[in-house]
């Protein structure tokens, strides 16, 4: 990007020059001759480009060469001294004013930048500041809340913007020179009025309070388990109910329950934790005795019954010697002497 190259009249709380500075190229541009010809009362010769930069020059150096850039429809007073009325047309006239911003060429530029750079005239810098403190600063003063440091705040608003109204440049395309007129005077053409509206708005900057202090929570420390404040502590936890799989008993425990199976129940109790056990909550009125007889195996019972054995009474019945051991299963054991025989 070329460099911005203005003249020192261009700088802020500075005066204006004698002369413009003006810039022009090898060849002039139609536009040029046809504006030249146009606001010069006496005819001058435009053959070459240094008769069109004297001519043009001489013009912007006039002291009545003011340019309009803009005009500002501002209030009279602060909001509260405001006049009011049913009918708007009347509480326009009594309480608005307009002001014609106004300011003179310092640059033209038709080599590198192509550009025309306005600055402010003293009187319209004197108005704009005037404003700005009378009216301006009261407004945005009343429509904020108070604090320490709001008058210092409002003061350093006030002085930054006289810095930026004096520093105030409008650079714009060399072809709103068209709109120039006789005596140097002239006006901005084609909607740019609007954008140096805009531009100076902005400088009138709204008042912005401090942020609020951001306000320290205080947490209270976690409750020990010891203190009698945190008596529930325990009970808001939650226990994981972790239910075991169910296990056949035989696989876990053998089916004839001993003294070394009792033993292994005690270890079996002893490895359960609390996460093991449910209790009820609350606890029913009435609730079945627990009993561990169903983790142990137990054969089936015998539904049959056993049969009584003989009473010693009962055998003194029965007659004494061989017949008692042979006679009672109605074996003829007298016919021995055959079976020797035989055998």
């Amino acid at each position: 990007m070329p460099p911005q190259l203005l003249p020192a009249s261009a700088a802020a709380f500075a005066p204006r020059a004698n002369t413009v500075n003006v810039v022009l190229s090898s060849k002039v541009e139609p536009w040029l001759t046809q504006t030249l010809k146009r606001i010069n009362r006496i005819k001058r010769p435009l053959n070459s480009v240094p008769q069109h930069q004297r001519c043009l020059t001489e013009t912007l150096s006039s002291s009545t060469a003011i340019w309009t850039l803009t005009s500002l429809m501002l209030p009279k007073a602060p909001d509260s001294e405001l006049r009011k009325d049913s009918n708007p047309l009347i509480e326009a006239l009594f309480n608005y004013q307009i002001l014609h911003v106004e300011a003179y060429i310092v640059h033209v530029d038709m080599v590198l930048r192509n550009e025309v750079a306005f600055k402010l005239t003293p009187d319209s810098i004197e108005s704009l500041i005037e404003y700005h403190k009378d009216i301006h600063c009261v407004d945005i003063s009343a429509n904020t809340y108070s604090w320490s440091e709001k008058e210092m705040q409002v003061k350093k608003l006030h002085e930054e913007f006289i810095q930026a109204i004096n520093k105030f440049v409008y650079r714009t395309h060399v072809t709103a020179l068209e709109g120039l007129e006789e005596d140097g005077a002239g006006e901005l053409l084609c909607g740019k009025s609007d954008e140096v509206k805009n531009n100076i708005t902005a400088l009138f900057l709204p008042l912005l309070p401090p942020p609020p202090r951001i306000v320290d929570v205080v947490r209270q420390p976690p409750l020990l388990p010891s203190s009698p404040a945190g008596a529930n502590w325990w009970s808001q936890s939650t226990l994981p109910s972790s239910v075991p799989a169910p296990v056949d008993s035989w696989r876990v425990i053998p089916s004839s329950p001993s003294t070394t199976s009792s033993v292994d129940s005690n270890s079996l109790w002893a490895s359960m934790g609390l996460t093991d056990i449910q209790l009820p909550s609350p606890t029913p009125s009435y609730s079945q005795p627990y009993s561990t007889s169903a983790m142990f195996y137990s054969s089936p019972q015998v539904s049959a019954p056993i049969p009584s054995l003989p009473l010693p009474s009962m055998l003194a019945q029965q007659p004494c010697g061989i017949s008692v051991g042979y006679g009672g299963f109605n074996q003829p054991w007298d016919r021995y002497q055959e079976y020797a025989t035989t055998m």
